[in-house]
């Protein structure tokens, strides 16, 4: 059954657990308003960003996020290179000093990522046994999930599956397992923290009749009629000038297609005077868009930095960019 609303249960905890920023914050932030307070007056759960400690560690990284977003997601530090690097040794040095922070600061927090084909451990991409790779993808799910269980909204259970024509991107997991590792992660995921929203997160879904953005809908439908727990669906949101245009009409069809849905991780180079708005409207326009998370504050540290992709400039200043979310949510 589709969420067309937020449970009164879920906002009450995030109005709780996320107040507004107190007065003093408002140096650092160095804009008159915050972005996820004015997300949240607007029925929604929250608007976010990346972050880890290599980044909330530096300038005012920290103080800005404190103070304009209710929500952080793990650039790297929860990825499976780095949290278990050989089988069943695991590091959680990154990703603990991430979820302090999170909890610190009352922040929401979406987990990043498992079943993904990249930054992957050789280990992994060298199993070619169907049981040996399913016992080792519910293993890594279940130990991860239970570390924090309970403390994590919702987790990306599977990242960018799918290839550009709507197809299945060849990866150790559908080479070794076919569909079926859909199905064995989303169940791993549901047993070890059964609160937790689950999602499935992709680039390029931002045209509606894109090929893989009709890929995503078709299958997302096939596996919630199979039984297979989904409860979410992300489009990362990785843009250039223009392109969010039809980013509204693209959500539409995304968030028709499972309970909730939400933009994950975005960024948009050289954007123009409406790119940033259309990003807003295409989560307020739907009941289940859960929110909206940017990929990092200032653009000289973004993945991809060339035309300045996000809110805050290299000197932690907001943009114009910053103006427009605050025009959109008006």
């Amino acid at each position: 059954m589709k969420l067309s609303i937020i449970s009164t249960v879920s906002v009450a905890a995030l109005a709780s657990a996320v107040p507004m920023a107190e007065p003093e914050q408002v140096f650092s932030r160095q804009a008159a308003e915050s972005i996820h307070a004015k997300m949240v007056a607007k029925g929604k759960l929250y608007f976010g960003t990346a972050t880890d400690q290599n980044r909330f560690n530096t300038g005012s990284n920290a103080a800005i996020i404190k103070a304009n977003f209710g929500q952080v997601s793990p650039e790297n530090s929860m990825k499976w290179d780095q949290t278990e690097t050989s089988r069943d040794k695991y590091n959680y040095a990154g990703a603990d000093a991430f979820m302090k922070f999170a909890t610190d600061n009352k922040q929401l927090v979406r987990g990043h990522t498992f079943v993904w084909h990249s930054q992957l451990p050789g280990w992994v991409s060298q199993i070619n046994n169907k049981a040996t790779l399913t016992t080792v993808v519910q293993n890594h799910i279940t130990t991860m999930m239970t570390r924090w269980k309970g403390q994590i909204y919702g987790w990306d259970v599977m990242n960018e599956i799918f290839d550009e024509s709507g197809g299945f991107r060849s990866s150790v997991f559908y080479n070794v397992l076919g569909q079926d590792f859909v199905r064995i992660a989303f169940e791993a995921a549901r047993k070890a923290d059964p609160a937790a929203k689950l999602y499935i997160n992709d680039y390029n879904l931002d045209t509606a009749s894109y090929a893989k953005t009709q890929g995503m809908v078709r299958n997302v439908k096939n596996w919630i009629s199979q039984g297979i727990p989904i409860d979410g669906i992300g489009s990362q949101g990785h843009l250039t000038a223009g392109q969010a245009a039809n980013a509204p009409a693209a959500m539409a069809a995304l968030c028709a297609a499972a309970p909730e849905c939400a933009l994950t991780e975005v960024d948009i180079q050289n954007a123009n005077g409406q790119d940033w708005g259309n990003i807003v409207k295409a989560c307020l326009n739907q009941a289940n868009c859960v929110g909206i998370t940017v990929w990092g504050v200032r653009d000289t540290d973004s993945w991809r930095p060339s035309g300045n992709p996000l809110l805050f400039d290299s000197s932690y200043k907001p943009k114009s960019a910053y103006n427009q979310v605050l025009a959109a949510l008006a």
